[in-house]
């Protein structure tokens, strides 16, 4: 997967999906110290609601209604891993979404791994399918999921970037922050420790996505 030349920094902007009012309040109270590091262009987190049919009709509308050509869109918000030995706060970069029809290829994932190793240090980033589900995933369904060799599930991510390419050709990626694994599910006591910290990664993550617009292509004229 090659992650295209580097260049000064593109002028299309950038639209950031996710699904919950949580999610967008940690991207957004993690945004001042984003665009420290030199956001490259207008940037706008969009809050879907939950699902792959909500989150498909809200993208679909949002780059319907006079957004840039070749805006980038990026899915994040939180997700279950599914490999043993996952935790929560770990992350997750798609090289490819999974959904109801066929995959879809993400813009740049190795320049988002060496990104966010450099805004969240020390935490673990797994890369790999990212797949997508209707409803919440527990018990057996974690191993059948695991068994296409998909490493995370979420229900928006894919929805999110295949509506963005039905509106015209652009980079899309996708970056999940594990708040549910196979050992650390979130119908267990202690789960609430769990979820603190994924948030407090996800608050951190905005250098990141910053960076990986910065260093995307230069949008054809």
């Amino acid at each position: 997967m090659g992650d295209g030349p580097r260049s000064a920094g593109p002028t299309a902007p950038l639209l950031i999906a996710c699904a919950l009012g949580i999610e967008r309040f940690a991207l957004r109270s993690g945004s001042g110290r984003g665009r420290a590091g030199g956001a490259p262009g207008p940037v706008s987190v969009l809050r879907t609601g939950m699902g792959p049919r909500a989150a498909d009709a809200a993208v679909t509308r949002a780059l319907g209604t006079g957004r840039a050509p070749g805006t980038a869109v990026l899915a994040a918000g939180f997700c279950a891993g599914l490999s043993p030995g996952m935790h929560p706060g770990d992350l997750v970069v798609a090289d490819e979404t999974r959904g109801t029809g066929d995959p879809t290829v993400c813009t740049g994932s190795g320049l988002l791994v060496e990104a966010l190793a450099r805004a969240v240090p020390g935490r673990t980033v797994h890369t790999g399918p990212l797949t997508g589900s209707a409803h919440v995933v527990r018990g057996h369904e974690r191993a059948e999921l695991r068994a296409t060799g998909a490493i995370a599930v979420d229900m928006e991510s894919a929805a999110t970037l295949g509506a963005a390419l039905r509106s015209g050709p652009r980079p899309v990626a996708a970056v999940r922050v594990v708040v549910d694994a196979p050992e650390h599910e979130l119908v267990r006591i202690g789960t609430i420790r769990g979820g603190i910290s994924a948030f407090c990664v996800l608050r951190a993550v905005l250098p990141a996505f910053y960076e990986w617009h910065r260093s995307l292509p230069l949008p054809r004229r």
